[in-house]
């Protein structure tokens, strides 16, 4: 508290260092890293796979930013009185409620689908199971599961809005909120779809592909920012999201 903004990203910095010491320990402790192979440089043949997958991810990430930076941009300018970014603040608030736990959705959606592409024996019944067709079985059933899910939590939204809505007092800001929380709510819907096939991408190496549909997207929210919001205001900023997902959900 004393030392501000500085502060907050010393103590980043701190739990950025304690976590790297906690892993490489435990890594240690357990075998999986040598202290001679840490500052050995890789051979090519290892290294080129994950260049040109890291290559496409931070396209990806690149694309996120500048869809992020471009809506704090637009959020920003659209009053002078701060009424549009707070109210902004709530929505994103309202977002986080459900978008945090479809988000996990995706990190399942890593894991399970490259496993279920891997045939194997099944210890019960000792018949084989895994390969393409049983993969794409679990996606259409993680899928599932996502529509369902969004649908539920982007329910579960609207109903906690008048509760969102009392955490300022400023009832222009509460007035201004109200349609782009209820558009947060409503994207729900496709949030739990999105998550789950950027997932399986990521799961299945799609990463070229991931990052040019995500690009795509970003170049689309971009056109609705520049046409939405001198219309309808922060609505328009959050109808630019709702592109952005839809691009990326096609």
């Amino acid at each position: 508290l004393a030392m501000g903004v500085s502060g907050a990203a010393l103590a980043t910095l701190a739990a950025e260092i304690i976590s790297a010491a906690t892993y490489i320990t435990l890594l240690k402790r357990r075998d999986l890293i040598r202290w001679r192979r840490l500052v050995r440089p890789p051979k090519w043949k290892s290294l080129e796979p994950l260049l040109k997958g890291g290559a496409a991810l931070q396209l990806r990430n690149l694309s996120l930013n500048l869809t992020f930076l471009a809506v704090a941009r637009v959020t920003q300018s659209i009053d002078q009185t701060g009424v549009a970014a707070a109210a902004h603040a709530m929505a994103i608030q309202t977002f986080q409620i459900g978008g945090i736990v479809l988000l996990a959705l995706s990190t399942v959606a890593q894991t399970v689908v490259p496993n279920a592409m891997v045939q194997r024996v099944d210890g019960e019944t000792n018949q084989t199971i895994g390969g393409l067709e049983y993969a794409k079985s679990t996606v259409n059933r993680l899928m599932s599961w996502g529509f369902l899910l969004g649908c539920i939590l982007g329910s579960f939204q609207i109903m906690l809005l008048p509760a969102i809505r009392r955490a300022t007092p400023l009832q222009e800001v509460r007035d201004a909120a109200q349609v782009p929380a209820l558009i947060a709510s409503v994207l729900q819907i496709i949030n739990g779809l999105v998550f789950i096939g950027e997932g399986v991408m990521i799961g299945t190496g799609s990463f070229l592909q991931l990052s040019l549909s995500t690009l795509a997207a970003t170049i689309g929210c971009l056109w609705a920012l520049r046409v939405f919001p001198p219309k309808v205001g922060l609505t328009g900023v959050w109808i630019g999201f709702g592109v952005f997902n839809f691009i990326r959900l096609a």
